[in-house]
C-alpha cells in the first residue's frame, strides 16, 4: 500500500465530498442502514474514489480495549506488523474483518482487526523516557506502523469504536462492510471526491486516531505550515491529504494541550484580526493569544468539518463559510450535514433545522448519565 496506487477518472469538481453525523445524546445505538442511506443520497458529491464510516459502541465485549483496524498489501506486510505488535502489545483478539467482496468492484487490501492495550514488555525505544500514558503509546505505535512498515496501515485505533472505508461509492462500502450488520450511538459517513490527492484505500474517510473519527470536505490549503507544526510534536504524516493534518491537529490541542474542544475549535478556525479588534476585552487579548501561540495550527481553505469521539460528535466550518453545514434536531438525537435534503433521510420530522454561523462550531455531547 506505501505504492499508494492512484485511481483517478479525470475529472474534478472543488466543492464535492458529502458528510453525514448523528448522536443519540442518551447513547440509544442505531443500526448502519439509516447511515447508509443518507449518505448514499450525496452520490454525485463523490464520484466513487473513497467511502467510509465511523461508528462508536460496536464493540462493547471488548470495550475496554483498543480496536486496530488495519490495512495489508500483502502477506509479508501483515506477518511484519503482527511481529511488531507481538512486541508492544499484549493481545486479546485478532479476526478478519467481516467483508462482502462481491461489493465492489476494483481490489482491496488485506483487512484485519486487533483487540489489545499497550504492553510494557519490550525495550522498544517508545518505552525509555519511562511511565507513558496508554493513549500515547497506543499513537506511537500507530505513527510506527503507517511510517515504517511498507503495505500495512492502521486505519482505525479507538476503544469501543471502528471506521470502514476504501474505494468506491457510499453504497458499495457499506455493504462491502456489512455496515448494515453494526449498531452504534455515534455515526459518521462520507463520499469522496479527491481534487489534488489520490483516491486509494487509505486516503478514504474517516481517518481517525484513537477515537478521534474526521470526515472534511473542502481544502485545506494551510497543509504545508500544518504539517512542519504536528512533525515538531513528533506526528508522521504519511497519508497524502489534507484531511490527515485535523485529524492530528485535534488530538494535539485536545489530548496533549488539554484545551477544550471550544477553544481547539476556535484556533483552527480563527476570527479575523479585523474581528478580533472589535471584541471587548478580555475576549479581545485571549483571541489574540491564541492565534499567536497557535498561528501554524489555523486551517486556511474552505471546509466543512465533523469530528466523532467518544462522548460526542461537532461539526464546524471556515470562517467564510465556504462550504454548507446543516444541522436538525430530534428530541435527543441530533443529525449533521452539507445538505438539508440529508437531515429529512436521518428524520422525517425534525423539531429544527438551522445553518450555523460561520466557524461557529456546534458541539453536541452525551448526557452527564451514560457511561
Amino acid at each position: 500500500m506505501n505504492n499508494r496506487k492512484i485511481f483517478d477518472r479525470g475529472i474534478r469538481n472543488i466543492s464535492g465530498c458529502g458528510l453525514v453525523g448523528m448522536i443519540n445524546k442518551n447513547g440509544v445505538k442505531v443500526g448502519g442502514e439509516i447511515i447508509k442511506k443518507s449518505v448514499t443520497l450525496l452520490n454525485d458529491r463523490g464520484n466513487g474514489l473513497g467511502a467510509g464510516y465511523a461508528a462508536y459502541g460496536i464493540y462493547p465485549e471488548y470495550k475496554d480495549l483498543y480496536a486496530f483496524h488495519l490495512m495489508y498489501d500483502s502477506k509479508k506486510s501483515l506477518d511484519e506488523t503482527e511481529e511488531y505488535l507481538k512486541k508492544n502489545c499484549i493481545i486479546e483478539n485478532k479476526e478478519m474483518i467481516p467483508i462482502n467482496p462481491k461489493a465492489i468492484n476494483n481490489s482491496h487490501p488485506i483487512l484485519k482487526r486487533y483487540f489489545l492495550q499497550p504492553g510494557l514488555n519490550t525495550n522498544e525505544s517508545i518505552h525509555e523516557t519511562g511511565k507513558i500514558e496508554e493513549d500515547e503509546q497506543i499513537v506511537r505505535i500507530v505513527m510506527n506502523i503507517n511510517e515504517h512498515i511498507e503495505g500495512a496501515y492502521v486505519f482505525s485505533s479507538g476503544k469501543n469504536m471502528g471506521a470502514f472505508k476504501g474505494v468506491g461509492f457510499p453504497s458499495e462500502i457499506a455493504d462491502f462492510f456489512k455496515i448494515d450488520e453494526y449498531e452504534g450511538y455515534i455515526w459518521v459517513g462520507h463520499t469522496r471526491f479527491p481534487t489534488n490527492t489520490p483516491g486509494w484505500w487509505g486516503g478514504a474517510h474517516p481517518f481517525t486516531l484513537l477515537d478521534w473519527a474526521i470526515i472534511h470536505n473542502g481544502e485545506i490549503s494551510s497543509y504545508g505550515i500544518n504539517k512542519r507544526y504536528l512533525e515538531m510534536f513528533g506526528y508522521k504524516l504519511t497519508l497524502m491529504t489534507d484531511t490527515e493534518v485535523v485529524t492530528y491537529l485535534l488530538d494535539l490541542l485536545i489530548r496533549k494541550h488539554k484545551l477544550s474542544i471550544k477553544t481547539a475549535c476556535t484556533i483552527l478556525a480563527p476570527p479575523f484580526w479585523k474581528d478580533i479588534d472589535k471584541c471587548d476585552n478580555p475576549d479581545n487579548n485571549y483571541l489574540k493569544k491564541l492565534r499567536m501561540v497557535y498561528g501554524s495550527a489555523s486551517l486556511n481553505g474552505p471546509f466543512a468539518i465533523f469530528f466523532a469521539h467518544k462522548r460526542g460528535l461537532v461539526g464546524f466550518n471556515d470562517r467564510v463559510k465556504l462550504r454548507p453545514l446543516v444541522i436538525g434536531t430530534k428530541d435527543e438525537s441530533v443529525f449533521m450535514s452539507n445538505e438539508q435534503s440529508e437531515i429529512y433521510v436521518l428524520c422525517e420530522t425534525p423539531d429544527r433545522v438551522w445553518t450555523p454561523k460561520a466557524s461557529d462550531p456546534v458541539i453536541v455531547s452525551l448526557n452527564e448519565n451514560v457511561n
